[in-house]
């Protein structure tokens, strides 16, 4: 069983750290676990709780009504909301039930949440609306430091699984006018935001070229010959020297001036570089949707 710190909570559910204590004492929702330091944690069955509640919050039911509900009601609540509720408080559903199949390993429950995503949105919306924001909120997208390393390869694993059959899926590209080169640079190996942009660009009929991870950015001028893509997309991750990011986005700008270079990755990397006359950033797929 995983023990999570109320921080973690609070990520994974939207829900401030201050107010899971309020409920604590006021509601007494759920009851934490306490170290010999009289620090919380909380287990699994705790954060997927608390992740229900917060589902039934974004249907406007108050708190002092929830704390009154059993977990079984509670669960017959969330079966319902997919009737009913508006879109937005769906797809927050759809996220809070990954988050919880993630957390005890329930890779039947996952595949069946992904499956029921997919079917009413479709895999391209489903992929915007559900798919990054879940990667996004678990920290699967940049790290996960806030999760068990098991827990982040679990999910990880099932999603690029997700994702490759997709892509392969899609048919031949067709458009002329643009073709893409998609590469993680050196130090660089979560690649479930690549293969998400990858899967947008060829779902909208565009070509894609991917190196995959780990590519020395000197070696792009020699591809760049080869393939003369119109635009280079990248994406830094986890590394945090920002000046050497300057510096291999400025080798990337010198291959070719008629070549457009899209940088995304990890916000904390992001608002560090801010936009620049070269390159463009792209802060969520949408911004890349944007662009199609």
């Amino acid at each position: 069983m995983a023990f999570y710190h109320i921080t973690d909570l609070e990520k994974l559910t939207g829900i401030k750290a201050h107010t899971i204590r309020i409920w604590e004492k006021r509601y007494d929702v759920i009851k934490p676990h306490r170290t010999d330091t009289n620090i919380r944690t909380y287990d699994d069955e705790q954060a997927r709780k608390l992740l229900n509640i917060a589902t039934l919050l974004r249907t406007g039911m108050k708190i002092s009504r929830i704390a009154e509900l059993s977990d079984r009601e509670i669960s017959a609540l969330i079966t319902r909301i997919h009737d009913h509720a508006p879109e937005d408080v769906i797809c927050d559903t759809f996220i809070n039930e990954l988050i919880s199949a993630m957390l005890k390993f329930d890779e039947a429950s996952f595949e069946k949440v992904f499956s029921s995503s997919v079917t009413r949105y479709g895999i391209f919306n489903a992929m915007l609306n559900v798919f990054y924001p879940f990667l996004v909120r678990t920290g699967i997208l940049w790290t996960a430091a806030e999760l068990l390393p098991v827990q982040e390869h679990f999910a990880s694993t099932i999603v690029k699984r997700k994702l490759m059959a997709a892509i392969d899926g899609l048919p031949i590209a067709t458009k002329k006018n643009r073709n893409y080169l998609l590469f993680l640079p050196p130090g660089e190996w979560h690649d479930n935001g690549l293969l998400m942009a990858e899967y947008l660009l060829r779902s909208k009929g565009y070509p894609t070229l991917s190196l995959g991870q780990n590519v020395p950015v000197e070696n792009l001028k020699f591809v760049v010959s080869a393939v003369k893509p119109t635009h280079v997309l990248t994406f830094y991750v986890a590394r945090q020297d920002i000046q050497k990011i300057k510096k291999e986005i400025s080798q990337m700008t010198s291959v070719d001036p008629k070549v457009t270079i899209l940088i995304s990755g990890s916000p904390n990397i992001l608002a560090e570089l801010k936009d620049g006359k070269k390159y463009t950033l792209l802060h969520t797929p949408a911004d890349l949707a944007a662009l199609l």
